[in-house]
């Protein structure tokens, strides 16, 4: 059975050099200056565009560019916090990740009364994420105690968590950015 690629794609550059140890060590508390700024934002904006999409059919590009950018940078502050990343997330640079989904031809790639529903729709990958969740939250602690004693990251937990971060994007681009109307895989790999 051949795959076929989603629509919302994200990466992680594996660090193929040792990671810092004391930064990671000390990670739960560099994390939070950064987790303060991630915490006055007023987060993804999904009622303005479910709103556009039901009685304008259209989703205006600097709200789309709004969400593509506040998810990179969710993304850059989650990847470090799970110790995949030694760079501080930046608010306005890539860094080692990557996350894009192309912006959506309203009238014709979507469905104008779906947003309404696609929440609901989504909670069977809400209950598998908890779950995945909880294991991704355990392996990173594993992974904190392999980064210091080894210094890197063991390649299949990093493979992992990788994956239940693109799980997590696939199902808010869906469920709530809005940007595709192909329900998500549930899948880890790309």
């Amino acid at each position: 059975m051949q795959q076929t690629t989603y629509p919302i794609r994200f990466s992680v550059d594996y660090p193929d050099h040792s990671l810092n140890r004391l930064t990671t060590g000390l990670r739960i508390f560099v994390v939070i200056p950064i987790l303060i700024v991630a915490a006055t934002l007023p987060g993804l904006l999904f009622f303005g565009p479910l709103l556009m999409i039901v009685f304008r059919w259209k989703y205006p590009r600097w709200w789309f560019d709004w969400n593509l950018e506040l998810q990179r940078f969710a993304n850059r502050l989650g990847v470090y916090a799970a110790l995949m990343d030694d760079r501080y997330p930046a608010t306005d640079e890539e860094q080692s990740v990557r996350l894009d989904f192309a912006y959506p031809e309203v009238r014709t790639e979507l469905n104008r009364w779906l947003p309404l529903v696609k929440w609901f729709l989504a909670i069977p990958h809400y209950i598998v994420l908890a779950v995945l969740d909880v294991a991704a939250l355990l392996v990173v602690i594993v992974a904190w105690f392999a980064i210091l004693f080894t210094g890197r990251y063991p390649f299949g937990m990093f493979s992992f968590i990788e994956g239940v971060i693109r799980w997590h994007n696939r199902v808010i681009g869906y469920a709530f950015t809005l940007v595709t109307d192909r329900y998500p895989p549930f899948r880890l790999e790309a």
